[in-house]
């Protein structure tokens, strides 16, 4: 292990600075004299964009080497499979070591606040724990070969409206519980080489000049140990932003911000110290990941395989009337739709992977099933949103005497992309039209959806089967091709809600802001939450999917019934499959605070496992719960806290359909501190355990007061007396005790309680 602060000792004050910014788009600087080389970063995540050597973009965003383009984030996250993600990650990291990459950016874990985010099918979920889960998995795999991750964007950063200027005000609950919570899991448990901060402000503080976010929170309090790397052009300024933890700035600006550096340290505005931390975290990074001679060449086509076995399982059957998937292999299919033949496989913006190879749905199905007419029209122009008469008649002349339909619709790039966002959840125009018109005249339809977040299907209940694709990358065609006729069961589920409608979303009324000001009103109550705590319909729920095979929740059974807030809880399922063909099963476990003295969800996720189960076979699974799953954040003690009480342990098949539910008693070890003044209510101090007595023996002295001693402040429905003296404040003691309270036996009182 070298000593990192002796190399630094030998450096110069320019050559330390020159450390902190890139060399050029994507390479960091050396030192030559030391034998410190330059490293190169690439694009993620779902993919190593390296770009060309010989490239002339300048920005390089185009003329990227061949690479394996697996489905993005939105479809992955969809397979809630921790050993496919680090499958995952390891084949990435082999990539990037046969380029000699060193660090490649990703994942993402940003939380979808709002479906019109264009970015949002880099992003896992809308659920913090289900994304901390699979990204730290997929950072473990990656950092298994000398390359380091970069996780990003940190923090806040949930739109693409005026990305690099808005400011996200959030309050520290929300941010903590929904917004920060991804990242503190990848961080603590998987220590990705790199951070990468976002373009936006939060509250009113650019995150790339945040010390509180680089610093207090992210290394102080998580531990994180690698370097802190700007998103592209997102430093605003270079010298707050070094005092802040940031130690990277990307991309170059040929050497401007170091001059700023070495300035800032020789007018004393910046302490030399600060220079030399951050030098030594960024050759820290450049040993780790540095390029090895002659790196041996990953196998293209096992990474083509892995591609779609990932794609297989990252795609969720929503809806199968009547059975009408998988497809038997003789029966006369008609194909509509352009994406059946030139496939939408990845995103559009910095995560665009130049593939290998692509498979279309088209080509696939006629490898699966040689003997079988399968019959195509395209019934629409993916360039246009503009109705194709043409093309529409074109697909009811061939859709006539098909057994079963398959219409393959979804958003084209201009729909949703990087730099952007969604103004509406709706699909093209032309693509509405067809399947209108095809429903119309065809009992057996089949909906392919490709798009990178949800849409809104005025047209479900006029079709027998959904098949929700997402962005499912090179081999994409191949493993729906398997899915539809039933070579691979389906066994992912939604990592996020699909809406009705716009409209019924969280962040509907505060989305994407305005006056460069975006506010989370919504609070914690994002997805699933925010759906629950409103009673509403929904599309299909979060972590709804179907399988071609049955499965039945038998037992749950609890290692305790009764805890403190410092032990953990075994939670064993038992679950069988009832059906006729082996297939996996996501358990999700939830769990709910039954009586909180805050607001939270009715339910929260806190753990899962998925399983594969042979016709008739029966597992018995674990999943253990520890303090963080019944914790909130609270905001006094700035801390994770516990309210003893009872909490429901709910399990199910998604956040809709819960099938088992056990009660724990958890006990608190830590009491809130009290700080109770004039103003605190009555209901305050009679429902802590640690006043109430004290209350009442005070209450007791005078004839009136000791009513307050009798009354039942815990009863849900309060009769008169209480249901007024409950909200009362203290003080309203003096106005209404006859005399007997006055301003001095008040701070008596005060002095009593405040004491316990």
């Amino acid at each position: 292990m070298k000593n990192y602060s002796n190399i630094v000792k030998e450096l110069t004050l320019e050559e330390k600075a020159s450390l902190c910014s890139g060399l050029d788009f994507w390479h960091l600087k050396g030192i030559e004299r030391l034998n410190v080389p330059s490293i190169m970063m690439t694009d993620g995540p779902h993919g190593m964009r390296k770009q060309r050597p010989d490239a002339n973009d300048h920005l390089g965003v185009f003329d990227s080497v061949p690479a394996i383009c697996f489905p993005s984030a939105a479809g992955m996250a969809s397979s809630w499979n921790r050993e496919m993600l680090f499958e995952v990650g390891e084949a990435l990291g082999e990539e990037c070591v046969s380029e000699q990459v060193s660090v490649l950016l990703g994942p993402g874990v940003n939380i979808k606040r709002s479906p019109l985010c264009g970015r949002n099918f880099e992003y896992f979920s809308e659920d913090p724990f289900l994304a901390s889960q699979l990204a730290t998995e997929q950072v473990k795999g990656m950092q298994t070969h000398p390359i380091g991750a970069s996780l990003k964007h940190f923090a806040v950063n949930n739109q693409e409206e005026r990305r690099m200027t808005v400011d996200a005000h959030v309050d520290e609950r929300t941010l903590r519980e929904i917004y920060l919570a991804a990242f503190e899991g990848v961080v603590k448990e998987a220590q990705p080489a790199t951070v990468m901060s976002s373009y936006n402000r939060v509250n009113g503080e650019y995150a790339a000049e945040s010390e509180r976010l680089l610093t207090t929170i992210l290394r102080d309090e998580w531990g994180f140990k690698g370097a802190v790397v700007s998103d592209w052009g997102a430093v605003n300024y270079r010298v707050a932003a070094l005092k802040a933890g940031l130690e990277l700035d990307m991309p170059s600006n040929n050497g401007y911000s170091d001059t700023l550096i070495v300035s800032a340290v020789k007018n004393g505005e910046l302490d030399e110290a600060v220079v030399d931390q951050a030098a030594e975290r960024v050759l820290r990074l450049i040993e780790m990941t540095a390029p090895q001679t002659n790196p041996a060449q990953y196998n293209k086509e096992a990474h083509h395989k892995l591609a779609r076995r990932v794609a297989s399982e990252s795609m969720i059957l929503l809806k199968n009337d009547a059975g009408m998937l998988p497809l038997k292999k003789t029966e006369n299919i008609v194909v509509l739709g352009e994406l059946a033949e030139k496939p939408r496989y990845q995103g559009s913006g910095s995560s665009k992977i130049n593939p290998t190879k692509i498979e279309s749905l088209l080509d696939e199905m006629h490898k699966s099933a040689p003997d079988a007419l399968i019959k195509y029209a395209a019934g629409y122009d993916m360039a246009s949103d503009d109705l194709s008469e043409t093309l529409i008649e074109e697909a009811i002349t061939t859709a006539e005497k098909a057994d079963k339909i398959i219409l393959f619709v979804g958003l084209p790039d201009r729909f949703e992309s990087e730099g952007y966002d969604r103004h509406h959840l709706r699909l093209p125009d032309n693509q509405l039209a067809l399947i209108e018109r095809i429903t119309a005249i065809h009992e057996n339809v089949i909906v392919l959806l490709s798009n990178g977040a949800p849409v809104e299907m005025p047209w479900e209940k006029d079709v027998q089967a959904i098949f929700e694709v997402y962005l499912g990358g090179q081999a994409m065609g191949g493993a729906l091709s398997d899915l539809l006729y039933g070579d691979v069961n389906p066994s992912a589920k939604l990592a996020e809600t699909f809406p009705i409608k716009l409209e019924d979303t969280p962040a509907y009324f505060n989305f994407p802001g305005e006056n460069d000001v975006v506010t989370y009103n919504e609070g914690i109550f994002v997805g699933y939450r925010y759906y629950d705590m409103k009673a509403m319909n929904t599309l299909y729920p979060f972590g709804h999917g179907l399988s071609y095979t049955e499965f039945t929740y038998e037992k749950m059974t609890l290692s305790k019934k009764n805890i403190t807030d410092k032990e953990m809880v075994d939670v064993e399922i038992t679950v069988r499959n009832t059906g006729a063909v082996a297939g996996k099963e996501i358990v999700q476990l939830y769990v709910a605070d039954v009586k909180s003295t805050v607001k939270r969800p009715l339910k929260e996720l806190k753990g899962f496992e998925k399983i594969m189960l042979n016709p008739g076979e029966e597992k018995t699974i674990t999943i253990t719960l520890n303090n963080r799953s019944f914790s909130y954040y609270d905001t006094a003690i700035q801390d994770w806290h516990i309210e003893s009480g009872e909490f429901e342990i709910l399990v199910g098949r998604s956040s809709a359909q819960i099938e088992l539910k056990e009660t724990l008693t958890v006990n608190s070890t830590v009491l809130l501190p009290l700080k109770i003044n004039r103003n605190t209510t009555i209901g305050d101090i009679m429902l802590d355990p640690r006043t109430s007595e004290i209350a009442k023996k005070h209450f007791n002295q005078s004839e009136l007061a000791s009513n307050i001693a009798k009354m039942d402040f815990t009863a849900e429905t309060l009769e008169l007396g209480p249901a007024m003296l409950k909200n009362m404040p203290l003080r309203g003691l003096i106005n209404f005790s006859q005399g007997y309270f006055t301003e001095e036996k008040l701070a008596t009182f005060l002095n009593q309680l405040n004491q316990v």
